[in-house]
C-alpha cells in the first residue's frame, strides 16, 4: 500500500439498532491491491438510509447486526493499493457504491446492476460511509474536477438513477415526460430528463417546497396531488393523449397508477419507487390494448462518468436541494430530520471530516 499520513483510528457513525446511531472509534481499513482508501468528505442521506433507520429492513434486505448506513458519496484518494494505477493520493473522486463480481452474464452483458454478487454500501451486511475512511475497488471511484463540489459529486449517485431511467426507457429529446414523486429521486431524474433533452417535464408531489425544487431543476409543469388531479391536468396540456413517457420514483400504489393513465397510445412507463407491498393492481386490459412498454428500473449500470459529465456542465443547480447539513457526530439527528421534516427538508448532507 502506497500512503501518506493516515491516522490508525477513524469515527463511525453505527446503527446499533433500528433507530439508534452512535459515534465510535474504529480502525481505519487498510486497502487491499486493487483498493483505495477515500478520505469521506460528504454522504447525502438516501431514503433507503431513511427506511433502514425506520423499518430495519428493505425487502430481503435485513438489518440483523450493528451497521453503518450511507452510500451517496464522495472523498479525497488517501492511499492507493499496491497494484492501482488510475489513481494517485489527493484526487478527488465520487464513488459508485455498487462493486460487482465482473465475472456473471450480468456483469459480461453490462447490466452490472442486476449482478447477484454486488457488494452495495449500506445494502445489510455490508458497512456504508457514514465514516471518516472507507475502501473501495479502484473501478469504482471516478476523478472528479476542480469546480466540482463533493456534494454534487454525492449526488451523482441518485442523478444516476435517473440517467438509467432515461437510458432504459429510450427517453428522447423532444418528448414529453411526467414524474410521480418529487423526493431526491424524482428531484434528481428532473435534472436527468433535462439532460436528455426532454421538451416538457409534468412533475407531481404532495409538498410544495419539493414542486417548488423541481420548477429550478427543469420541470415545466408542477402539480400538487394534494390539491389537484394530476390526470386531466396532463391530459389537458397535451392536447388528450397523454404523454410519452412517465417515471413512478415514490413507491406509492396510486402514483404508480396515475403514471400508467397519464401516458399516451404506445408510451412508456418506467418503475423507480419500490413500494411496501409486493402487488399493485394494474390496469392490464388498458396496457395490452395501449402497448405500453414497461421497464423495471434497479439501481443503474455505466452511468457515473456520464452522471460527473452532466452536472460539472452547470446546467443544473443541485446544490439547491441541499437544506441540511450534519457533521458525522450528528449522523443521528441527520437521520431524524430526513424521516420527520419530509415538507421542509430535500436532502441532508453528512459530512464524516468537518464541513469544507
Amino acid at each position: 500500500m502506497r500512503q501518506h499520513s493516515i491516522p490508525e483510528t477513524m469515527k463511525a457513525a453505527v446503527m446499533k439498532k433500528p433507530g439508534h446511531i452512535h459515534t465510535e472509534q474504529q480502525a481505519v481499513p487498510v486497502p487491499k491491491a486493487d483498493e483505495v482508501l477515500i478520505q469521506v468528505m460528504a454522504v447525502g442521506v438516501c431514503g433507503s438510509d431513511v427506511h433502514y433507520f425506520e423499518h430495519g429492513r428493505i425487502g430481503r434486505f435485513v438489518v440483523e447486526k450493528p451497521i453503518i448506513l450511507g452510500h451517496e458519496c464522495a472523498g479525497i484518494v488517501a492511499a492507493v493499493g499496491s497494484s492501482v494505477t488510475r489513481l494517485k493520493h489527493g484526487d478527488r473522486v465520487a464513488v459508485e457504491p455498487g462493486v460487482t463480481c465482473g465475472r456473471c452474464s450480468a456483469c459480461k452483458e453490462g447490466r452490472y446492476n442486476l449482478c447477484p454478487d454486488v457488494q452495495f454500501l449500506a445494502t445489510p451486511p455490508v458497512d456504508g460511509a457514514f465514516v471518516q475512511y472507507m475502501t473501495i475497488r479502484e473501478d469504482m471511484a471516478f476523478p472528479i474536477p476542480d469546480h466540482l463540489s463533493f456534494e454534487e459529486a454525492a449526488l451523482n449517485e441518485p442523478f444516476s438513477v435517473g440517467i438509467h431511467a432515461a437510458r432504459r426507457s429510450k427517453l428522447a429529446p423532444g418528448t414529453t415526460l411526467a414524474i410521480m414523486g418529487m423526493g431526491p429521486v424524482g428531484l434528481m431524474a428532473v435534472a436527468a430528463a433535462k439532460s436528455f433533452g426532454v421538451e416538457r417535464i409534468f412533475v407531481t408531489d404532495l409538498e410544495e417546497v419539493r414542486l417548488e425544487a423541481a420548477r429550478r431543476l427543469g420541470a415545466t409543469h408542477t402539480i400538487n396531488v394534494r390539491n389537484e388531479d394530476a390526470l386531466p391536468i396532463i391530459r389537458e396540456l397535451t392536447n388528450g393523449q397523454g404523454v410519452d413517457t412517465a417515471w413512478e420514483t415514490a413507491g406509492n400504489p396510486k402514483a404508480l397508477q396515475t403514471a400508467l393513465y397519464s401516458l399516451r397510445r404506445g408510451g412508456k412507463l418506467a418503475i423507480v419507487g419500490l413500494p411496501a407491498q409486493d402487488e399493485i393492481a394494474l390496469n392490464v386490459p388498458f396496457i395490452a390494448d395501449n402497448e405500453v412498454d414497461i421497464y423495471g428500473i434497479f439501481r443503474y449500470a455505466n452511468t457515473y462518468i456520464a452522471g460527473i459529465e452532466f452536472l460539472s456542465s452547470g446546467q443544473h443547480d443541485v446544490m439547491t436541494l441541499i437544506t441540511d447539513r450534519y457533521s458525522l457526530e450528528d449522523t443521528q439527528q441527520a437521520m431524524e430530520r430526513a424521516l420527520h421534516n419530509k415538507s421542509g427538508s430535500l436532502k441532508v448532507m453528512v459530512y464524516p471530516n468537518g464541513m469544507q
